[in-house]
């Protein structure tokens, strides 16, 4: 199968062009504003590359000349672009691959639906915390032990390290990436209603330009929940750069581990086994931290996560 990219340059990319190598189909296409895509020889020398949109648009129009189809159109491009992407590839005829988020307004669900219905393709969003075996072990533990009245304790940390390049890129910007819960958090939310249940109450306690924390209260849990991207509140000793835990009363899980794969995993998925992952399997994730970023801010007085109290450092480019 033909594979095309938009978005080559960023963190992601090469996790999809493995992926895509891995499962024996071939990238015929890729644009990027960026011309710093050297990375693309480790995997597809041969690959066609554009730093504009219209100059690949122009391309696609001449292999559709030429009757080589594209099956798939793999978005990587910054959040806010999301949703254009997605109907780009969609007007030319490819299935979607799209990172995480999809969108990051609930609104543009609607039309996404209605386009995909009118082009008979699919969009599948990368959602791999579905198919990390700890995740998929937790999630069985909880379905036998929810079958009564219990509701489970849950505390979330999630601290991923970032440098000062972060908050000057768009990934800082809220508009753009939909801030530390949107872009951080999504696949973390996502995983907690999939294990969980449906979302039942949400209040946000902290928000800000490089953490939030809140208490969600869901069908089987109450969870209380901390993101960051301050390196610091990594202690030394942990010797990485991001810490992902999961503590469910006395139990405790560290799933910083066993991401390797999950990339390639979600496209054998996909390609394989037609198992993507849904816009309606991945509404509710989309609406919770719509909700998030939009509650008030209660303040972290009465809040008991070990993290929620420390000091807000000022912005660094403030």
């Amino acid at each position: 199968m033909n594979f095309v990219i938009l978005g080559v340059g960023g963190y992601v990319a090469p996790r999809h062009m493995k992926a895509i190598k891995e499962t024996g189909h071939q990238l015929i296409a890729a644009m990027d504003p960026s011309d710093s895509v050297g990375i693309l020889d480790s995997y597809f020398p041969q690959c066609y590359f554009f730093t504009s949109i219209e100059r690949l648009d122009r391309h696609l129009e001449k292999l559709k000349l030429e009757n080589i189809d594209i099956d798939y159109l793999v978005v990587c491009s910054p959040n806010y672009l999301h949703d254009a992407h997605i109907r780009f590839g969609l007007r030319h005829n490819a299935n979607i691959i799209c990172e995480k988020p999809l969108v990051i307004n609930s609104r543009n669900l609607k039309s996404l639906e209605l386009l995909q219905k009118q082009t008979g393709k699919t969009i599948n969003t990368i959602l791999q915390l579905r198919l990390h075996p700890e995740i998929i072990e937790l999630k069985k533990k909880i379905s036998n032990s929810s079958k009564g009245s219990l509701k489970h304790d849950v505390e979330l940390t999630y601290i991923a390290g970032r440098g000062h390049w972060y908050y000057a890129s768009w990934k800082g910007k809220e508009d753009q990436s939909g801030g530390i819960v949107c872009n951080i958090g999504i696949h973390l939310f996502d995983m907690l209603l999939w294990v969980f249940g449906s979302v039942l109450k949400s209040e946000t306690h902290q928000l800000s330009f490089d953490r939030a924390s809140g208490i969600i209260e869901t069908e089987n849990a109450t969870v209380k929940w901390f993101l960051s991207t301050d390196k610091n509140l990594i202690t030394e000793n942990e010797h990485t750069s991001t810490h992902r835990s999961l503590s469910i009363g006395s139990m405790k899980f560290n799933f910083s581990t066993g991401f390797e794969n999950l990339h390639t995993e979600s496209y054998n998925q996909i390609l394989n086994f037609q198992r993507g992952y849904s816009i309606d399997e991945v509404k509710d994730s989309i609406l919770l931290t719509e909700k998030i970023r939009c509650s008030e801010v209660l303040g972290p007085q009465n809040y008991s996560h070990p993290y929620s109290k420390l000091p807000i450092k000022g912005h660094p480019f403030e």
